[in-house]
């Protein structure tokens, strides 16, 4: 019998710098589909989302963050690699500790021992371009 499939509770940091939000980009390797998301990852069991935000940006980035607020919660539901996949999404507005962070255009993080860019984005851009702002919920709390 499969593994049983359940709802993933994740929280995402939104950093706005002027008209650009910070995003890391991938691709549906099975649909082609260009995708973007603000920077977190899973909470864990018994951790608050405001505290798994600020772990897994540190995980990631190395980097601290400040005055976490609570933009608002999503429900995404969405295929990705042929499978169907069920999040709730706890988006908070941040502020980076290291404010020389703002003048990168972009910034290598860690997932694991995998490396990516994450880069800032234009609001413009992502309304009117061929990478999809994912959930596309969060342009509600933008």
């Amino acid at each position: 019998m499969g593994k049983k499939r359940r709802i993933r509770p994740i929280a995402v940091c939104v950093f706005r710098h002027r008209d650009r939000i910070l995003v890391y980009e991938g691709v549906d390797p099975t649909t082609g589909l260009r995708f973007c998301r603000p920077l977190g990852g899973g909470i864990e069991l018994g951790e608050h989302s405001r505290e798994a935000v600020a772990r897994e940006i540190q995980e990631e980035l190395g980097a601290g963050v400040t005055h976490l607020e609570l933009l608002g919660i999503v429900e995404s539901i969405f295929v990705y690699r042929g499978e169907q996949h069920h999040e709730i999404v706890f988006a908070y507005d941040g502020r980076f500790v290291d404010e020389t962070l703002y003048d990168r255009e972009s910034l290598t993080a860690l997932e694991g021992e995998d490396a990516f860019e994450a880069r800032w984005r234009s609001l413009a851009e992502l309304r009117d371009g061929p990478i999809q702002l994912v959930p596309s919920e969060l342009w509600d709390l933008l």
